[in-house]
C-alpha cells in the first residue's frame, strides 16, 4: 500500500515538473536549451532538405495536417526551391515559444534601434517555434520564416513564409532613413523611388513587424502626393531638339542590385540606335537637372526608350541604355 501511493506521489511530482518546464514564456536563440534547439535543428535540416529539392511528399510528412490542405503551401516550396538552388541560407533569429494565449500574441524581438521589430503572430498551440533564416551572399536578401507548432501528434510544421528583407544591403527602416536624408535635400524622385523600395520590404515576414511600419508608410504617402503635384507626366524635354517625352520614372533591378529607370516616348525610330544614343545624351544631361539627386551615388542610371506608349495589355519594342556612372 505504500508503495502505492509513493508511486502515486512520484507520479504527482512528474507531473507538476512537466508542467513547470512548459510554463509561459520566450526563449531566443542561445537562451533556448541545447536539447531543444539540437531538436529544432534536426527538424530545419529535414525541412530545408525536403525544399531544396522541392519535394511535397517528403515535406508531407513534417507539415501539419492544415498546411497540408493548404494549397499556397507548393506556390511557397516552388519559391523557396529554386532560391535555394542558388544560394544558401543562415539562421537569422529562433524562438522557442510556451504560449499563454490561443490568439494573437506578440513578442518584442529587437525593441531598440534602427531595425526594431515585434514578431506579432497567431497561438497555434501551447508550445511553437519560429525561426528565420537569410541568404548570405546577396545584398538583395531574401527570408525565410519556419514555424513549427506541438500538436497532439508531435511538432509539425504549421506556417512557411518567403518575403525580401533586403535590398542593396538595407531594410525598410534603413531606406527609410536614407529616403529622409534624401528629402532633406530636396531630391524628391530619389526619396520617393527609395520609399518605393522601402515599400516592397515593409514585411520580410507575416509575423514581422517593423516598429515604425506606420511613420514608413505615411512618409511614402506624403512623397507620392509630393510628387504627383509637382511632377505631370508626360513630360516633354523642350530643351532637346527631338523633344522626348518622359512617362515613368521608377526603380528597377539591374545586375542584382536597384537602380533608377527612366522611360520615355521618342520620335527616333529604334533601328536607328546612333541617333537614340546621341539624343540619349542629351536627355542624360537634363535628367539630373529635372530630378535632381535621382543619379547620386549610383552606379547606373537605366533608359528604356520606346515609340509608342506601352500598356499592361501591349507589350511593345523598346531600346535599352543603360547608363553606368562610375
Amino acid at each position: 500500500m505504500r508503495f502505492i501511493k509513493l508511486y502515486s506521489f512520484l507520479l504527482i511530482v512528474v507531473a507538476l515538473q512537466s508542467c513547470l518546464n512548459n510554463k509561459p514564456g520566450i526563449w531566443k536563440n542561445d537562451e533556448i536549451s541545447s536539447g531543444k534547439r539540437s531538436n529544432f535543428d534536426d527538424l530545419n535540416k529535414q525541412l530545408f532538405a525536403g525544399l531544396k529539392v522541392g519535394d511535397n511528399k517528403q515535406l508531407g510528412f513534417i507539415e501539419s495536417q492544415e498546411l497540408l490542405a493548404d494549397n499556397y503551401m507548393n506556390r511557397q516550396v516552388d519559391l523557396i526551391s529554386n532560391s535555394l538552388k542558388t544560394e544558401n541560407y543562415k539562421l537569422l533569429d529562433e524562438y522557442y515559444i510556451v504560449n499563454k494565449y490561443k490568439n494573437f500574441d506578440t513578442i518584442n524581438a529587437v525593441p531598440k534601434g534602427t531595425n526594431a521589430h515585434k514578431l506579432i503572430y497567431s497561438g497555434t498551440t501551447h508550445e511553437m517555434y519560429i525561426a528565420f533564416f537569410v541568404n548570405e551572399a546577396a545584398k538583395d536578401k531574401w527570408m525565410i520564416t519556419v514555424t513549427y507548432s506541438k500538436y497532439n501528434y508531435g511538432w509539425k510544421l504549421s506556417d512557411l513564409d518567403f518575403a525580401m528583407y533586403t535590398i542593396n544591403g538595407k531594410t525598410a527602416p534603413e531606406l527609410f532613413e536614407q529616403a529622409k536624408e534624401s528629402y532633406a535635400k530636396n531630391y524628391l524622385v530619389e526619396a520617393t523611388n527609395t520609399m518605393q523600395l522601402a515599400g516592397t520590404l515593409l514585411r520580410p515576414s507575416q509575423a514581422w513587424v517593423y516598429n515604425n511600419e506606420k511613420d514608413i508608410s505615411e512618409f511614402y504617402a506624403k512623397l507620392v502626393s509630393e510628387a504627383n503635384a509637382k511632377y505631370k507626366f508626360p513630360m516633354v524635354l523642350e530643351q532637346v531638339p527631338t523633344h522626348p517625352h518622359i512617362f515613368r520614372v521608377f526603380t528597377t533591378e539591374f545586375n542584382k542590385c536597384y537602380y533608377p529607370q527612366i522611360d520615355y516616348l521618342s520620335s527616333i525610330k529604334l533601328d536607328d540606335t546612333v541617333a537614340l544614343k546621341n539624343e540619349n545624351e542629351q536627355v542624360k544631361k537634363e535628367i539630373s537637372k529635372i530630378f535632381p539627386g535621382v543619379d547620386k551615388g549610383k552606379d547606373y542610371v537605366l533608359y528604356s526608350i520606346f515609340n509608342e506608349m506601352p500598356s499592361s495589355t501591349k507589350s511593345v519594342d523598346r531600346f535599352n541604355i543603360n547608363d553606368k556612372l562610375q
